[in-house]
């Protein structure tokens, strides 16, 4: 692949038809795109490619986070900018990914559009959550349950113990919506 210089886009989206789509979308737009669905694909572009744009998706499927994959991309290249995208806004994650050298955090869904304007923002300056709906408190409580419950490797009674629920409680709240 013969690249031009400064427009090469990494996109790292474990939803195929979603990585596909936004990318067709950068290529209109004059980028060249590499894709990658999870961390491994990752290690294999940053080992070939210095991307100079990235899109990562917060949540991937398996064990990965998006943030070990804008960790690696500010390690690899400190001054590329960095663009999360995700269906679970908060503002824990926001700042995470802030501090580990995101340059914005955008609320899915977000279009080509409103990416490429992140692009320029400069790290350092307000952050600027753009979140398009609100997220309720059950959608909170879920993403704590099951950030506590994998700090706990996964242990139904120690995360109840950390959360400060009975384990039957924590064990129906896990019921009744799966996790991921």
């Amino acid at each position: 692949m013969v690249l031009k210089p400064g427009r090469l886009l990494l996109i790292v989206e474990d939803d195929a038809i979603l990585c596909r789509t936004l990318g067709r979308s950068f290529e209109r737009r004059g980028y060249q795109v590499l894709l990658a669905a999870n961390l491994e694909d990752l290690d294999v572009l940053l080992n070939q490619y210095k991307p100079d744009y990235a899109v990562v998706d917060l949540k991937l499927n398996g064990d990965a986070s998006g943030l070990d994959c804008v960790k690696k991309l500010h390690e690899h290249h400190g001054g590329m900018p960095i663009v999360v995208l995700t269906g679970y806004a908060s503002i824990g994650t926001a700042v995470d990914a802030i501090k580990l050298g995101a340059c914005q955090y955008l609320a899915k869904p977000s279009n080509t559009d409103d990416i490429e304007a992140a692009f320029g923002h400069v790290a350092g300056q307000d952050l600027k959550l753009n979140v398009r709906q609100t997220t309720s408190i059950k959608t909170l409580e879920w993403e704590y349950i099951h950030e506590v419950l994998a700090q706990s490797g996964f242990n139904v009674s120690e995360a109840a113990r950390r959360l400060g629920m009975h384990r039957r409680t924590l064990a129906r709240k896990l019921e009744k919506k799966r996790i991921q």
